[in-house]
Order: structure tokens, then C-alpha cells, then sequence
């Protein structure tokens, strides 16, 4: 990986953390489902106008639309389900080590459907990069006080296993149709199981429209998923998925790095512990970590 592709990597794992405290700060004004439908909703059109606008063609064969909707269903559509309720039912430490079992789902998928195959030095750095995560929040893992912890673990896990099958989908297409398209299509296609569910369960008329909401929304339509599905696609049309993915542990450091600076939260001695096992984890992953196979279906771009 050039020094130019991890620093995109890392702008992406830096985004997608930033998205947890936006959707926290989004919840006190409107209702979940709701939320994450106009999240969608206005990522995917921002994307989609992008991309006719600079004439970007659309996905030619049906298999490549096959797959797109099902990154729509599986990123966005189950993706947001489960980040936007899991926090209700499961403490912030349980949700983080479930949600960074994500990489591991992938790399077992990408081995079956990429061939991509870790070496011994990737698979002990998968390995590392978890137990990092579990060394940083063993301090809240078993906080207690938690209603529903079974549903909000469904929610978690449903996230987890939509965002693994759609990593391994986008690295399936990345190359062979373009990723302003591709992403906002997909995002669209997520979010009308979004909607459906916002209007059956929810009263969408309830959102109460303020500077603090509006601005969250936009954070994280724009940059939590315009633009970091974008990068994200774009990253994953050069480097093996494993390798990319190994990143994603990055995100709860980054998620403790944004506490510190701007919530007064302090960092102890197990967060630093797992914060350098991750990081070692990530470097032995990235660095030979993998041998990837042939990967990619040849569709006209």
C-alpha cells in the first residue's frame, strides 16, 4: 500500500468513527429509523446527482446490479438498523467488540468468494487487532445495566454480518463500474427498506428541526457516507480487501481519541495497552498480510 492509499484508509475509518457521536447527537431530535432513512436518502442523491452530472455511467449487467442491491440491503439498509439501535439495548464496550468482529466475518467470506488467502503474519495480525479492542474496552465490557442486551446483540450482530457481505460485494465490483454510482445507487436502494420501516413504526413528523439536528444529518450524510463509501470503494479498487479492512480496528481508537479531546474522557492504562496491540495488529495485516487472489468480474465500465 502506497503512503497516499493508507492515509485515504485512514480518513475512512477517521469518518466512520466520527459518525457514533453525530448519530448520538441526531437521536434527542428524531425518531431512529426515520433518522437513518434521511441519512440515506440524502447521501445516495448526493452521489447519484454527482455522478450524472459528470456523466458517469450506470451498472450494464444485471449481476453487477444483483450485487449493488445487495450492498444497498446489507451496508446501508441492515448497517444503519443496527447503528442506530443497538446503542438503546448494549454498553458502548460490548457493541465495539462485537462490531470489530466485522473484519474477521470478512477475511473467512473474502477467502471463499475473493481468494484472498492471509498469510501467518495476517491472520496473527486479525487476531492482535481483536484482542486490542477487547484489551480497550474491558473496562465497560460487563458495565451492567442494560434492558433487551439479547435484541441489542441481534442488532449488532445484523449490522456486522450486512456490512461483511457488503465489503466483500463492493471489492467484487470495485474496478468494474464506477464508485459514484455504484454507491449512490446503493445507498437509495438501502434506504427504501428504511423508509418502509420508519412509516410503519415510526411518525416521521415528530423530527424536531434545529441547528443541532440538521447539522448531525448533514455530517453524517455527507461525510460519514457520501464520501466515505466513495473513498472506500475507490480504496478497495487497488488494494485487497483484507488488508483494507484490517483499518476498521482503528476506528474505536480514533472513537476514544475523540472522547479525550472533547468530552473530558481519559484514557487508562488498558486503553493504551490495546491501543498499541491494534495498532501492531493493523501493521502486521497491511504489511504481507495477504496474498490476493484473482479477484474481480470483468463488466463493462
Amino acid at each position: 500500500m502506497t503512503i497516499a492509499t493508507i492515509a485515504q484508509v485512514i480518513l475512512v475509518m477517521l469518518l466512520w468513527a466520527a459518525c457514533f457521536p453525530l448519530i448520538t447527537a441526531g437521536l434527542e431530535f428524531a425518531p431512529h429509523l426515520t433518522f437513518a432513512a434521511l441519512r440515506a436518502i440524502l447521501a445516495g442523491l448526493t452521489l447519484t446527482v454527482l455522478a450524472f452530472a459528470l456523466r458517469r455511467p450506470l451498472p450494464k449487467e444485471r449481476r453487477v446490479w444483483a450485487m449493488v442491491t445487495i450492498v444497498g440491503l446489507g451496508a446501508t439498509s441492515l448497517g444503519f438498523l443496527g447503528m442506530f439501535h443497538a446503542a438503546e439495548f448494549v454498553s458502548p464496550g460490548i457493541a465495539t467488540v462485537i462490531a470489530n468482529t466485522q473484519p474477521l466475518l470478512a477475511a473467512v467470506l473474502a477467502g471463499i468468494v475473493l481468494n484472498e488467502r492471509l498469510t501467518a503474519r495476517g491472520k496473527a495480525g486479525l487476531i492482535l487487532g481483536f484482542v486490542g479492542i477487547l484489551v480497550i474496552t474491558s473496562p465497560r465490557l460487563f458495565s451492567g445495566g442494560q434492558d433487551n442486551y439479547i435484541l441489542g446483540v441481534a442488532y449488532i450482530l445484523l449490522a456486522a454480518l450486512g456490512i461483511t457481505v457488503s465489503n466483500v460485494l463492493i471489492k467484487r465490483i470495485a474496478g468494474n463500474v464506477d464508485a459514484l454510482m455504484a454507491m449512490g445507487l446503493q445507498m437509495l436502494i438501502g434506504s427504501i427498506p428504511l423508509v418502509f420501516g420508519a412509516w410503519a413504526m415510526e411518525d416521521p413528523t415528530t423530527i424536531q428541526w434545529s441547528f443541532t439536528f440538521i447539522g448531525a444529518l448533514v455530517g453524517l450524510s455527507l461525510f460519514g457516507s457520501a464520501l466515505v463509501y466513495w473513498l472506500w470503494c475507490s480504496v478497495l479498487e487497488k488494494v485487497p480487501l483484507n488488508r483494507a479492512n484490517a483499518f476498521s480496528f482503528l476506528i474505536p481508537i480514533f472513537g476514544l481519541t475523540m472522547g479525550a479531546l472533547f468530552y473530558g474522557e481519559t484514557l487508562g492504562w488498558p486503553q493504551l495497552v490495546g491501543i498499541a496491540l491494534t495498532i501492531l495488529g493493523v501493521g502486521l495485516v497491511t504489511r504481507h498480510g495477504t496474498r490476493p487472489g484473482d479477484v474481480g468480474i470483468k463488466a463493462p465500465r
